[in-house]
């Protein structure tokens, strides 16, 4: 079957392929089983992020059986949020599930995601595993999502796992990069859209069998740090940087008003006092950051008219609620 021949489908499964890999033949396998006691039009995207000529070969045989299968190869590794981002535009399902190349969840779980998501109180239905894992590794999961809590506002059990179930237009309307695929759900509820969890039982073979290198940590901490600024502060940047340009800056006032002060009062000289120009240097450095802030909101400005700030859920017209027509992909484009 050829993609112009695919059309409208009612799941398509995009699984994006990295570094980190388990047999993939037996989760396709295991994952069109699951599928089919619950649908039968659905679709498997696979996207290899980069050239893995092993993998391929092993795609090659798998999709050669199975018409529903779909192997998409990047040019080069650009990150798992870009294999995602690829697959999205590729999926022709009015709902789409996300799904790792490697065991976190069950496959025999699908039939109960779905049927939870088919209830209709959510726009996006995320896994949380349910078994417990290594105590460090426990521990590890409980600092992290303590960590962007505190940073977010937000609660979330269970970001690392990659099993999730959205409607098309949260795909849409969300746009991934870097490393922000951890923090989809999170930056789909800041965009209004309904976020549920649910527990479902986790893979026997979800082991990470590899170690975490202190530059993984830092990298999730930036990673944190700037899901709480688009969280928070992407339409607002003055908030942000106009708050701590004005508390520097103010600090470095009150530290110079000081030094005048004691000069003008007390007799104290000014010359060869490295206070001085501490107290210049806050000032200068406040009114920077200030003045970041204030081009930020310029910029915002400047964009304003080709930015959303609001996601639609329905429109009410004639006592029926219609989803709207800007928001209704035509999912069976080529």
């Amino acid at each position: 079957m050829s993609e112009d021949q695919i059309g409208i489908v009612d799941y398509s499964v995009v699984m994006p392929v990295g570094l980190r890999v388990d047999d993939l033949g037996a989760i396709v396998s295991e994952i069109d089983t699951a599928l089919n006691s619950c649908t039968q039009t659905f679709e498997i995207i696979i996207v290899l992020d980069g050239q893995m000529k092993q993998i391929l070969e092993v795609l090659r045989t798998v999709a050669a059986s199975n018409e529903r299968i779909r192997v998409i190869e990047l040019a080069r590794p650009f990150g798992e949020s870009a294999a995602l981002a690829a697959g999205f535009d590729a999926a022709h399902g009015k709902m789409i599930i996300t799904w790792p190349a490697y065991y976190q969840i069950e496959p025999e779980e699908i039939p109960k995601l779905l049927k939870e998501m088919k209830k209709g109180s959510s726009d996006m239905m995320i896994a949380v595993r349910q078994r417990s894992s290594a105590s460090i590794d426990t521990m590890r999961r409980k600092a992290f999502h303590a960590l962007f809590r505190i940073t977010s506002g937000m609660t979330f059990r269970d970001l690392g796992c990659g099993v999730r179930v959205l409607d098309r237009k949260v795909a849409e309307e969300i746009p991934l990069y870097g490393d922000q695929h951890r923090f989809f759900p999170a930056l789909a509820k800041s965009r209004g859209f309904r976020i549920q969890e649910i527990e479902l039982e986790q893979s026997e073979k979800d082991a990470f069998r590899g170690r975490y290198r202190l530059r993984e940590y830092l990298h999730r901490f930036l990673d944190i740090l700037t899901v709480f600024f688009l969280v928070r502060f992407m339409k607002k940047p003055l908030r942000f940087f106009g708050t701590i340009g004005f508390l520097v800056a103010s600090f470095g006032g009150l530290f110079t008003s000081v030094l005048v002060i004691q000069r003008l009062f007390f007799g104290v000289a000014l010359a060869d006092r490295p206070a001085l120009i501490m107290a210049s240097l806050l000032v200068v450095l406040g009114v920077q950051v200030f003045a970041l802030g204030l081009i930020g909101e310029l910029i915002i400005f400047a964009h304003a008219s080709s930015m959303k700030e609001y996601a639609i859920r329905h429109v009410i017209q004639n006592g029926v609620a219609r989803v709207p027509s800007s928001q209704i992909s035509d999912a069976g484009r080529e």
